[in-house]
């Protein structure tokens, strides 16, 4: 088979691979119909996960069809359609049992192995272990576009984002980066009740792009103060929430300052340097910081949603590619500021 395979810092190929094969009993082997290209991606191919080696195939989001099933699997068949999420789940082990599938003891203390610990999505047909526990089916009817994004970063979004941020009833979220990520805590965070959403980036394309997923105010901070804009906003009072979503210094140190005192931090950025924390002025503002990695706990809730008409995440997808184009699509997804991209779709 043809996968996406990294070869290092900067390098990476389309090329002739072995197909995946079964190795344990709950493994299935899934022919990968549409796959997607994500940030954590462009990291990897920064050098800012060593943990991904070369000579491993990227992609941790795939919907598909399952060709093969180990002895140990009871709830899929051949033929099956699921959407292969970013994180494997034994379903047993005590993380787990406790809703923290994204440090599943069994998989090896993280929940997200595809591309990272394991070959992964971008590729024709992709191994799955614990693929009882860790597929979605998808019912017919349910398109490819319409699930791909549950796959990370939509309940990425959610979770981390509002859930993590404790977004109330009532309150002012500002959603520093307009990127991916933060399109979806913006499309979420009016499920929990926010009553006006604040979308910060530097690139106009950007910010209407968060208007159309629901943020009622938009701050382009190449030209203005955001601190003080979201203060004339709130009457001084600052934000309830701030979500940061890009995962660099300066933006996390925006995210703040754009804080209340006793309002809450999440970080759902991925960063690839430390970033300065300064205590001595933030430990006397009652501020709560959170971060972490996906769940994937809400892809069922949110998945109705969708079904529902409630949420709109086709509008991510700006760009379409077939496999062998693929090279194109991750030069088109790392330089969103010159083509506008969001999502790009990679598809048979």
């Amino acid at each position: 088979m043809k996968a996406l395979v990294y070869h290092g810092p900067g390098q990476k190929a389309w090329e002739e691979v072995p197909d995946p094969t079964i190795q344990h009993p709950r493994d299935a082997i899934v022919r990968v119909e549409t796959t997607t290209i994500c940030g954590t991606d462009l990291h990897i191919l920064k050098g800012d996960v060593p943990a991904v080696t070369p000579g491993r195939i990227l992609g941790h989001e795939a919907v598909g069809v399952v060709e093969e099933v180990g002895s140990g699997i009871d709830n899929l068949q051949v033929g099956d359609r699921v959407l292969v999420p970013a994180i494997t789940t034994c379903a047993l082990c005590e993380p787990c049992r406790n809703g923290l599938p994204s440090h599943c003891e069994t998989v090896g203390g993280i929940g997200w192995i595809f591309g990272h610990l394991i070959d992964g999505t971008q590729a024709e047909k992709v191994r799955v272990p614990f693929a009882d526990t860790s597929t979605h089916k998808l019912a017919e009817g349910v398109t490819d576009e319409d699930v791909i994004f549950l796959a990370d970063i939509l309940p990425t979004g959610f979770e981390i984002g509002v859930l993590y941020g404790n977004v109330q009833v009532g309150d002012t979220v500002v959603v520093v980066g307009a990127g991916p990520v933060g399109l979806a805590s913006i499309a979420t965070a009016a499920l929990k009740g926010a009553a006006r959403i604040i979308a910060v980036d530097l690139a106009d394309s950007r910010l209407q792009a968060a208007t159309e997923f629901g943020a009622d105010v938009t701050i382009n901070s190449g030209s203005e103060d955001v601190v003080e804009r979201v203060k004339a906003l709130t009457d001084g009072r600052l934000a309830d929430v701030a979500i940061e979503a890009v995962g660099i210094p300066a933006t996390f140190t925006l995210a703040s300052q754009v804080v209340r005192p006793g309002g809450t931090v999440a970080n759902v950025g991925v960063h690839g340097a430390p970033v300065e924390f300064p205590i001595n002025d933030l430990w006397i503002s009652n501020i709560t910081f959170t971060t972490g990695l996906v769940n994937g706990n809400t892809v069922p809730a949110l998945l109705k949603l969708i079904q529902s008409g409630r949420l709109d995440v086709k509008k991510f997808a700006t760009h379409h590619f077939t496999f062998d184009q693929v090279l194109d699509a991750y030069d088109t997804f790392a330089n969103a500021g010159e083509t506008n991209a969001l999502k790009v779709v990679i598809a048979r």
